[in-house]
């Protein structure tokens, strides 16, 4: 049972997720109060700042990734949630009816303006009640301190999240699309669930999550992913590889690059220096868009290591950009190359060595 006690409540969070989140809290709002202490002034420290600024730095230095803790939330939303707070005060004069609709209405607000910020429930109730705050700044209040308050939080959450290696503001990477520009739904969506699947086991658990729906089908594909992966998990790269590489140098003429892919039927050419080590790579694209030396057209490769599981390439090659991946070695000289075909072959025989009773079973 007290083990329990330490397990994080969201998942992801580390122990060390959770001392860094700490420092970020303690930087952000240390900083949001010195920086907003010497543009409004040094006599009105007492005002400086919002109650809920704590609640909107715990958001943003705990989970980043939040559609809650976003620059439009924290700072729309602590900022119109200010304005009806005032707003429903200067109406309603009774503390406790006024207290409630103050927050209901922020809500309100909130959800029509996609602005939904938890500590806004907070900033609203306060703005409704008045206070030294309050009282200091007057109509006011939802711009100064309010809305610079949040502007400030905000920089030095994208600063701190920046200096972590972190995307902040979160921006779900967009789904896989067919690079083929046809109606074709791409390849890693034609099998699995779909869209509706995450609207229908959505209405069936009735349940509001606190994550972006691209998130959510992000998190759904990885775990298809890692789910195949582990179950064949002895599979590596090395063991699917092509280990002929057929490749050339960057003195090679483009005359003599063209003649290889077509000879060997091949989408691309890994390039490579004296000692065996990748440059990049060329195909017929790049050799059709330029006319220079060969050294001037290569593309970024695509790369892995022998002993790397070789179901991780597969998200690599189904994107409808990659055609092979190149296989290093621990010195970065090139052993291997898996294309598309290597690894279709693969999983055909891999679908193959069920039992035909269990493939058709339901």
């Amino acid at each position: 049972m007290m083990a329990r006690v330490f397990v994080p409540i969201l998942a992801g969070a580390t122990l060390r997720e959770r001392s860094i989140a700490c420092l970020g809290a303690l930087l952000c709002v240390c900083l949001t109060a010195w920086l907003c202490g010497h543009m409004l002034g040094d006599g009105l420290r007492v005002s400086m700042l919002t109650a809920s600024l704590g609640a909107s730095a715990l958001l943003l230095v705990t989970v980043p990734a939040s559609p809650l803790a976003q620059p439009w939330p924290i700072i729309g939303g602590n900022t119109l949630s200010a304005v009806t707070g005032l707003a429903v005060g200067a109406v309603v004069h009774d503390p406790v009816l006024a207290s409630g609709i103050a927050v209901a209405s922020a809500i309100a607000v909130m959800s029509l303006t996609r602005s939904l910020h938890p500590p806004g429930g907070a900033t609203a109730l306060s703005a409704a009640l008045g206070g030294s705050a309050v009282d200091s700044w007057g109509l006011l209040y939802p711009l100064v301190p309010v809305a610079i308050n949040g502007c400030v939080l905000v920089c030095l959450g994208v600063l701190f999240h920046r200096l972590r290696k972190h995307a902040y503001p979160h921006v779900a990477p967009p789904p896989p699309a067919n690079m083929h520009a046809t109606s074709d739904l791409p390849p890693m969506l034609r099998v699995g669930f779909r869209e509706e699947d995450i609207s229908t086991a959505l209405e069936r658990l009735n349940e509001t999550f606190d994550i972006d729906r691209d998130d959510l089908a992000r998190l759904l594909r990885e775990i298809e992913l890692r789910a195949m992966v582990r179950t064949h998990a002895t599979l590596s790269c090395g063991d699917i590889m092509s280990r002929d590489v057929v490749s050339v140098g960057p003195a090679t003429s483009r005359e003599h690059a063209h003649r290889l892919l077509l000879r060997h039927n091949l989408r691309l050419l890994p390039v490579l220096d004296e000692a065996h080590r990748l440059l990049g790579t060329v195909g017929l694209r790049e050799l059709a868009a330029s006319e220079g030396e060969i050294i001037s057209t290569l593309s970024e490769a695509r790369t892995t290591r022998p002993q790397s599981a070789a179901l991780e390439l597969l998200p690599v090659l189904t994107d409808g950009r990659t055609h092979a991946v190149v296989v290093l070695d621990d010195e970065a000289r090139v052993v291997g190359i898996i294309s598309q075909t290597d690894l279709l072959g693969v999983l055909g025989r891999m679908a193959g060595s069920y039992p035909a009773c269990s493939r058709g079973m339901v």
